[in-house]
């Protein structure tokens, strides 16, 4: 499959978590991930999202990469530093589970990509 885009703006309020992560595990499927694969993309969309709104943005854009066996899932940021100390748990939980974790250097930005085993 030649790499293709999803984009997805929803407000940056919990009860749109589950309109993100269904929509990653739908689009997982379309990457011929495993029903294992495909529930850690459901797990690393909605961390991802957590860890966004904790950056007090109106709204996340969530843009979805995919590609044969594998999917990126970027998250754009708000311009707060997250002071939870439950975002750490976040933090452990994508840095456990994603092939790549990392936010951008201006900190607009966190990338995530979960590769099919």
């Amino acid at each position: 499959m030649a790499e293709k885009y999803v984009k997805l703006n929803v407000p940056a309020e919990a009860a749109f978590a589950r309109c993100v992560r269904m929509t990653a595990s739908t689009l997982a499927v379309c990457c011929d991930m495993s029903v294992e694969d495909v529930e850690d993309v459901r797990m690393i969309a909605e961390e991802g999202f957590v860890y966004a709104c904790a950056t007090a943005p109106e709204s996340v854009e969530v843009t979805f990469g995919l590609s044969d066996g594998a999917m990126a899932v970027d998250f754009s940021l708000g311009e707060a530093d997250p002071a939870d100390d439950s975002i750490e748990l976040v933090e452990v939980l994508l840095d456990a589970v994603c092939d790549e974790f990392f936010e951008s250097d201006d900190g607009r930005l966190l990338h995530l990509v979960k590769r099919a085993v």
